[in-house]
C-alpha cells in the first residue's frame, strides 16, 4: 500500500511537471496535494514497517514527539490545500470571465506557503505543549503510530491546556475551512444549476466530483478520528480510522483524480510515448 500511494502520487506530481498543458491553477494545487500525500504516509509508514520487520515495537520519546510535528503538519497543510482547491473551483464557475486575473501564479504560490506557515507553527506549539507534560511510566500507546491524542491520555500532569488548544486549533484549522469549502459548493451548486444545457452542467459537476470525493474522506476520516479519539476508550476502533486517514485516503487520491480525468490520461499517454523505445 505505501508503494502504491508514493508512486501513484509522484506519477500525478511528474505528469503535471511534464505537460505544459497542465500548468494552471487547479493542478499546481493538486500537485502540491500528491506531494503532501507522500510525505505524510511516509511519516508514519517507514517506522512501521521498520518495527514489523525487526519484530520490535517501540520508539523514543524525541522520536515519538517528532512524528506528532510532521504528521500535524502534512494533515494541516493537506487541509489548507483541499480549501484552495475548493476556492479554484468556485472563481472557475462562478466568475469564469475574471478566472485568470484572480488566480494568478502569485497567489496561489503565497496561498500554498501561507498554508504550510500555519500548519508548521501549530505543530510546532503542539509539540512544545507536549515537551511539558510529565508521564509516570514507560509508555504504550495503543496505536500504529504517536498520535497527540493518545499521548495526551497517558500524561500523569495536567493536560488542561493542551485540550483546550486542541478544541481551539480543531476549530479554527478544521471547521473553519471546512466551512468555507461548504459555502463555495453551495455557490458552486447554485451556479451550475442556472446552465442551461445538460452537458454544461455535467461537465461542470464533473469537475467538481473528485474534489468532492477527496474532501468527504479527508474531512470524514479526520473527524472519525477525532470523536472516537474523546468518546470512546476503543483503541481497535481509533486505529481502524486512523488508518484510513493516513494510509487509504493519500492512496486512493490519485485514482479518484486520474481514473475519470481526460488531461490527466492524456499526459499520461504523451509521456509513455516519450520514454517508451517503440514508437
Amino acid at each position: 500500500m505505501y508503494l502504491v500511494t508514493v508512486l501513484g502520487n509522484l506519477l500525478i506530481v511528474l505528469l503535471i511537471i511534464s505537460d505544459s498543458h497542465l500548468h494552471t491553477p487547479m493542478y499546481f494545487f493538486l500537485s502540491n496535494l500528491s506531494f503532501v500525500d507522500i510525505c505524510f504516509t511516509s511519516t508514519t509508514i517507514p517506522k512501521i514497517l521498520v518495527n514489523i520487520q525487526t519484530q520490535r515495537k517501540h520508539i523514543s520519546y524525541p522520536g515519538c514527539l517528532t512524528q506528532i510535528c510532521f504528521v500535524l503538519t502534512f494533515a494541516g497543510l493537506e487541509n489548507g490545500i483541499l480549501t484552495m482547491m475548493a476556492y479554484d473551483r468556485f472563481v472557475a464557475i462562478c466568475h469564469p470571465l475574471r478566472y485568470n486575473v484572480i488566480m494568478t501564479p502569485k497567489l496561489c504560490g503565497l496561498m500554498v506557503f501561507l498554508s504550510f506557515l500555519i500548519s508548521v507553527l501549530d505543530a510546532l506549539l503542539h509539540t512544545l505543549m507536549a515537551l511539558r507534560l510529565s508521564f509516570c511510566t514507560d509508555l504504550e500507546i495503543p496505536h500504529f503510530f504517536c498520535e497527540l491524542a493518545h499521548l495526551l491520555k497517558l500524561a500523569c500532569s495536567d493536560i488542561f491546556l493542551n485540550n483546550v488548544f486542541v478544541y481551539v486549533v480543531t476549530s479554527l484549522l478544521g471547521v473553519v475551512p471546512l466551512t468555507g469549502i461548504i459555502f463555495s459548493y453551495i455557490r458552486i451548486v447554485s451556479s451550475i444549476l442556472k446552465i442551461p444545457s445538460a452537458g454544461g452542467k455535467y461537465k461542470a459537476f464533473s469537475i467538481c466530483g473528485s474534489h468532492l470525493i477527496v474532501v468527504s474522506l479527508f474531512y470524514g476520516t479526520g473527524f472519525g478520528v477525532y470523536l472516537t479519539s474523546t468518546a470512546t476508550h476503543s483503541s481497535r476502533k481509533s486505529a481502524v480510522v486512523s488508518v484510513m486517514y493516513t494510509v487509504v485516503t493519500p492512496m486512493v487520491n490519485p485514482f479518484i483524480y486520474s481514473l475519470r480525468n481526460k488531461d490527466m490520461t492524456g499526459a499520461l499517454r504523451k509521456l509513455i510515448s516519450r520514454i517508451s523505445p517503440f514508437r
